[in-house]
């Protein structure tokens, strides 16, 4: 099932997209007010469990969550079921996948420091922006943390977590993830 009628939400929330967009099922999408939320041209959103058949285990969830914060998500991208979580900036080039169940957060969640967290404040939540290069692709389960640059081409294994800069073109895997093989390019056109 399309969700189009979702559109009008997203529009009433301020969130940009452009020609094209497919929902399948029904994403969470929240722009808190003042911040920025772009979707590019031709983006497929799947939030059903039917509309990926690795197996998405919840909808998904596009939120930025403070006034100064920054969803921009390239054309051409896929994303399946995925968490992308921002209180600072998120920036995900075009034509890049996001495989089933991967969250992309920009932050900590809660302060590390015991008092802080104690005491919920929030300004000590730690945050550094995350830049996804163009035509990449992130496998199912994975986790991009905070601070993370991937350079164009890169693909990320299944189940990885990943913390970090990453030169582009290169397939990267494991708990801590690293560089396990660089792709070699005929044309960097791409």
């Amino acid at each position: 099932m399309n969700s189009n009628w979702f559109k009008l939400f997203l529009k009433a929330v301020k969130v940009r997209y452009g020609k094209k967009l497919t929902l399948k099922g029904v994403p969470v999408i929240f722009n808190k007010r003042g911040a920025t939320l772009e979707i590019g041209d031709n983006v497929t959103v799947k939030s059903s469990f039917l509309s990926n058949l690795v197996g998405i285990y919840s909808r998904t969830i596009i939120v930025t969550r403070t006034a100064d914060a920054s969803i921009r998500i390239g054309n051409n991208v896929g994303i399946s079921g995925a968490t992308i979580y921002a209180r600072k900036s998120i920036t995900i080039g075009d034509n890049t996948l996001i495989g089933g169940n991967c969250k992309i957060l920009d932050n900590d969640f809660h302060p590390i420091e015991i008092e802080a967290r104690n005491n919920d404040e929030k300004d000590k939540i730690g945050t550094k922006p995350v830049v996804i290069g163009k035509n990449c692709f992130i496998g199912c389960n994975s986790l991009i943390l905070k601070g993370t640059v991937l350079g164009d081409g890169c693909v990320v294994g299944a189940g990885a977590v990943v913390c970090g800069e990453f030169e582009e073109n290169c397939v990267i895997a494991g708990n801590p993830a690293r560089v396990i093989k660089k792709l070699a390019v005929a044309d960097q056109d791409i």
